[in-house]
């Protein structure tokens, strides 16, 4: 029988201090469950409320989550470091991860030759690593990203960031403040789900279908008091949606009076046109090199109207100072290679495969799914719990929709990055016994 995690303190203050101490310690892992308010206070001899204190302390903190019938719950992700795997339990061997979001290695360009011209320029006094007296963004860098977003208003102003979720990070603080209201995409990015509850800010569902954002979802998260917006242009994370030219245009008049954060992290990935959704005086843009380039390479292209990026470059020289000027060199190397654009343009094509052949497959066998660009494909599930296990048991590992979601329905995300077209078939088969299984499996 296993013993649970001996919550213990006689105030707010001291039982969240024990909670957090389960969490660093290993205690308590992502998804455990905590006591009921009643049941806590019971055993700790002290008030319901004084309980309801220290949840809420954790709920502001982004270190557990209260999900109705569900119970209050330690987040799958913590903003506390704990040591542990990142994969709090390994997966059986035999079983093909399909959960994990992450480009695959082999269509990811090789660095070799460009770092190779990058030390080359060092050591002829061509270029050199960034001091602090002059460090910061490129100028060649941001000059040669605008030619990479003619979609972007002329005006905009350009810095660099560390990856989309630093972006993200920064551009929160920048505009937003505890307590805050922000629309974000449901389902949506689960990184982003956790950050947003790090930084106290409280989420409200938007809503998405194939084409971006709904209309009436954007309606409603504003109508509930939204002061800002999140919206991935394209390649969505779960569903893969990304903005048509229609829905962008019937969403910038509803959205000029928030700040929007635009997120574009597949970047030359996409096979579909970039439509921005901001017309207000307050956006931004964020552009990761993670996706097509690699994930080690945490840069990050922002732009946005010029007082959130001073705001964002000021907080920066603060703290970090500036993205390393190396591997700002190595990207300008990686965008001015027609090698390694020829490589970007062949991935983006074998993404696009593989993502078709199992949409098709799914939907040979009469299961929905959505997937219109990236590299994940979203199911939709009577059950998640039932369908990851019986995905596992069939030698498939997927991730459950419960860390994308806010308000919507449950469903799987399934990575197609590495799918081979002709492994289709037999994961299409799995999925559709999971979504759908034999009444024979019931009894």
């Amino acid at each position: 029988m296993a013993v649970r995690y001996p919550i213990t303190g006689g105030t707010a203050t001291a039982i969240a201090a024990s909670v957090e101490e389960g969490v660093r310690g290993g205690g308590l892992a992502p998804g455990d469950a905590l006591p009921s308010v009643r049941a806590l206070a019971t055993e700790l001899s002290v008030s319901p409320a004084t309980v309801a204190a220290a949840y809420q302390r954790l709920r502001d903190r982004g270190i557990v989550v209260t999900a109705g019938r569900h119970g209050t719950r330690v987040r799958p992700v913590t903003p506390i470091a704990t040591g542990r795997a990142r994969r709090a339990v390994p997966l059986p061997a035999g079983v093909r991860d399909l959960s994990d979001g992450e480009p695959d290695p082999a269509l990811l360009p090789g660095l070799a030759p460009v770092l190779h011209t990058v030390a080359a320029e060092l050591a002829a006094g061509q270029a050199a690593p960034l001091r602090y007296a002059d460090g910061g963004p490129l100028p060649e860098l941001l000059a040669h990203a605008r030619t990479r977003l003619p979609e972007l208003p002329g005006d905009a102003a350009y810095t660099l960031v560390s990856g989309a979720l630093d972006g993200l990070d920064r551009l929160l603080e920048a505009r937003l403040r505890p307590g805050d209201r922000v629309a974000v995409e449901d389902p949506g990015w689960a990184a982003l789900l956790d950050l947003v509850a790090a930084r106290g800010l409280v989420p409200v569902s938007m809503p998405v279908d194939d084409e971006g954002p709904t209309e009436q979802g954007v309606r409603a998260a504003l109508a509930a008091g939204a002061r800002a917006a999140i919206v991935t242009v394209r390649a969505q994370n779960p569903t893969g949606a990304s903005v048509s030219a229609a829905r962008a245009a019937a969403l910038r008049p509803l959205l000029r009076d928030v700040f929007v954060i635009q997120d574009d992290h597949a970047g030359e990935l996409a096979a579909v046109p970039l439509h921005p959704v901001a017309a207000g005086p307050a956006w931004a843009f964020l552009r990761s090199a993670s996706k097509p380039y690699g994930p080690d390479l945490r840069c990050a292209v922002l732009a946005g109207d010029a007082e959130t990026v001073s705001r964002v470059e000021g907080r920066l020289r603060l703290g970090a100072g500036w993205v390393s000027g190396l591997l700002q060199r190595t990207l300008l190397g990686l965008w001015t290679s027609s090698a390694v654009a020829a490589e970007i343009a062949a991935a983006g094509r074998a993404y696009d495969e593989r993502r078709g052949a199992l949409l098709a497959a799914l939907h040979a066998r009469g299961v929905a799914a959505t997937g219109r660009t990236g590299i994940n494909v979203w199911v939709p599930v009577p059950d998640e719990t039932g369908a990851v296990a019986s995905l596992r048991d069939a030698g498939y590992a997927v991730t459950p929709g419960h860390v994308f979601r806010t308000a919507t329905g449950p469903g799987i995300r399934i990575t197609v990055a590495a799918l081979r077209p002709e492994e289709a078939p037999a994961l299409a088969a799995a999925v559709a016994a999971a979504v759908h299984p034999h009444p024979a499996a019931l009894r």
